[in-house]
């Protein structure tokens, strides 16, 4: 139960004389003393002014990656109702060279769809147990869908939409992951790192411009404990 406001300002209280009985045992004077150099702030360097700005990516990436899922009706324009499995078998169909064959990359996870019969997240079906959120803002579910890519150790993740009656696929990724999250109207994909104790976390959002989930921010983070230097470098204030 929250500690409703006359309740907090007593608690402040006890703690304000906690210290001050603490601060006259040890015979602190009250003085303040000095906290030690501090860094001087220093404001953005701007790099090779006389650069000419591109005008263009020097390398396709695919930002925005929406594709309509051809074969997979949306009965009463409800994602809800779309079978998950058959979303897959879907993209299965639109790519025979990369799940069709004994040579093809994901060959186990075509492979495995015959154990779907009772739907995802059952037994060895690689189909994961679908997530339904409102991620456009439309007031409306929308779907996000995972799979592994087997025999490999990359999973694929999608989210979906509805337009028109008609879905369609807003995201797609592909990675090893280490975890994956819907922050409210993003998801956020964790990846292990090669360099120790970090980890890579990518964020997807809605933009209603581009009617697709973009990636907005795509960061290298620390997980494990820090090692303690002899030296210890300034921070910046």
């Amino acid at each position: 139960m929250p500690l409703s406001r006359p309740g907090q300002a007593a608690r402040r209280l006890a703690v304000v004389a906690l210290l001050l009985a603490a601060a006259v045992g040890c015979g602190d004077a009250g003085g303040l003393e000095g906290a030690g150099s501090t860094p001087t702030a220093r404001g953005p360097a701007r790099l090779w002014p006389e650069l000419t700005p591109a005008s263009s990516p020097a390398f396709e990436i695919g930002e925005v990656n929406t594709e309509v899922v051809e074969g997979v009706k949306v009965p009463g324009h409800d994602i809800r109702r779309v079978d998950p499995v058959g979303i897959v078998r879907a993209e299965i169909a639109r790519h025979p060279d990369e799940y069709d064959g004994a040579k093809a990359p994901y060959r186990g996870t075509k492979r495995g769809m015959a154990e779907c019969a009772k739907g995802p997240g059952h037994g060895t079906c690689p189909v994961l147990k679908p997530y339904y959120r409102d991620l456009t803002g439309d007031g409306r579910d929308d779907l996000t869908l995972g799979f592994p890519l087997l025999p490999g150790k990359t999973t694929a993740v999608r989210v979906y939409t509805v337009e028109k009656h008609r879905l369609v696929q807003v995201m797609a990724w592909e990675d090893a992951l280490s975890g994956v999250e819907l922050a409210g109207r993003s998801l956020v994909i964790r990846s292990p790192s090669e360099v120790a104790g970090y980890e890579y976390r990518l964020q997807w959002t809605w933009d209603r411009d581009q009617r697709a989930m973009l990636l907005t921010h795509d960061e290298m983070l620390r997980t494990g404990p820090r090692k303690h230097s002899r030296h210890p470098s300034a921070s910046p204030t």
